[in-house]
């Protein structure tokens, strides 16, 4: 007999669309992404807990796409041992043009 792995998806289900004020003006939602501070277990591997008090994530590189970007400057940890905050804000359609 041999063994299977299953593996289940799951799908978040969307955020309802922005109200709608008045017929003539919608309003959209701006998310904005930034990576707070380190998260990371530097001692891990002997049992302890310490993390190296790196305040907010900085990319080595200004480059997108690019193994540089997706490392810190400060602490050189991946950017997902960072805390993430997403922002969101309400923005009309004046706003945008």
């Amino acid at each position: 007999m041999t063994k299977r792995r299953v593996v289940l998806k799951r799908e978040e289900p969307l955020p309802p669309p922005p109200s709608m004020d008045s017929a003539n003006s919608s309003n959209t939602m701006r998310v904005h992404v930034r990576y707070g501070e380190c998260q990371r277990n530097h001692a891990a591997n002997v049992g302890g807990y310490a993390v190296d008090g790196c305040r907010e994530f900085m990319a080595a590189s200004e480059e997108e796409d690019t193994e540089a970007s997706l490392t810190c400057a400060a602490c050189g940890c991946h950017r997902n041992f960072h805390r993430r905050v997403v922002e969101t804000e309400a923005v009309s359609s004046s706003d945008c043009e």
